[in-house]
């Protein structure tokens, strides 16, 4: 089956669409800096006051923040960051894609595929949804090799031996495809790392950079991979086949930042920046489209439908792709 194509115009009037339409930069700037601000918050309440609770605290709000540079990557794949491409590309990278391993021009290009055949069989995400719904115990497991970071381990290994290349090529070989897969964000790791051993405060690399992006920021990023598309009411209705999910506060700060639950919205509009995606929803949940919107409560109602099959014949195991797929969107899809 074909899916059903929505223009602009069917949605919404020409002065909401440019209203909607509108790019800042310095918004951009602003949402780079806050999720920035909040990771080195964090870093230091370690610091200044290092304890069990604070560790754990922080290690959630690097990790949420973490999602929340790969989400400003993703806008800026987009062109959201900034109007002006090259200012786009550059805040994309050095402040978003590079710090977390990945790359904004090779994402761009996989995502596109994404956008255009949603919830279909040629979708490369299709893997990330198509198992759902799966049982509550085949979740859990989930959960569990997520925030041990087996999940996370089985991803950045992968990345560093795709990067290596081939044993059958030469070492200049291997160092070029090297540098070009892994070379900038390698330096943008090491500045990282230099700058905090010049504070005498090297250990905060690994434990507070490293290890969220190892374990809590792999568990986020399957639930919002769940969120967006599994369990969908319909794969062939643009309205029906991307999921919307209010969020309240904590889950804001701990799961879905920078309006990445509003993913119904981007997919329709996926020009719109992502501070201008409440007043889209707003503008669609007023207009003649509104009943037919698929818009879950909470993150949790999401859960529920996604893990409603019963227990009956479960087996324990890792699903197609699970290892290699759930969460590789950081680097290249799924938004």
């Amino acid at each position: 089956m074909t899916v059903h194509r929505l223009k602009a115009r069917d949605l919404l009037t020409e002065e909401q669409l440019a209203i909607v339409r509108q790019r800042s930069t310095w918004k951009g700037v602003g949402l780079i800096a806050h999720a920035w601000t909040l990771i080195i918050g964090a870093m230091a309440l370690v610091v200044w006051w290092p304890n069990p609770l604070t560790y754990l605290l922080a290690v959630a709000i690097i990790g949420s923040r973490q999602l929340g540079l790969a989400i400003l990557m993703h806008d800026g794949a987009h062109g959201c960051l900034s109007s002006n491409e090259r200012v786009n590309l550059a805040l994309a990278q050095w402040f978003c894609a590079y710090p977390i391993f990945a790359e904004t021009c090779a994402y761009r290009r996989y995502h596109l595929k994404h956008h255009a055949n949603t919830q279909q069989e040629d979708d490369p995400d299709l893997v990330l949804s198509a198992p759902f719904p799966i049982t509550k115990l085949s979740f859990r497991r989930k959960f569990f090799r997520d925030i041990t970071g087996q999940t996370g381990y089985q991803q950045r290994k992968a990345q560093l031996l795709a990067a290596l290349g081939s044993k059958d090529w030469s070492l200049r070989q291997r160092a070029a495809h090297f540098w070009n897969m892994l070379g900038p964000q390698c330096v943008t790791n090491g500045v990282m790392l230099a700058a905090l051993t010049a504070c005498g405060l090297w250990w905060v690399y690994p434990m507070l950079w490293l290890l969220p992006l190892l374990t809590w920021h792999m568990v986020i990023v399957r639930i919002r991979n769940i969120a967006e598309h599994a369990v969908v009411p319909d794969s062939n209705d643009p309205l029906r086949n991307t999921r919307t999910t209010h969020a309240n506060v904590l889950e804001r700060l701990f799961i879905a930042p920078y309006y990445v639950n509003y993913h119904l919205e981007h997919h329709l509009l996926f020009y719109v920046p992502c501070y201008n995606l409440p007043r889209l929803h707003r503008y669609l949940s007023e207009g003649p489209h509104r009943n037919r919107m698929e818009v879950q409560p909470s993150y949790l109602a999401v859960l529920r439908l996604a893990t409603a099959k019963p227990n009956v014949d479960d087996r324990p195991g890792r699903s197609v792709g699970d290892l290699r797929r759930a969460g590789a969107d950081v680097a290249a899809g799924g938004f």
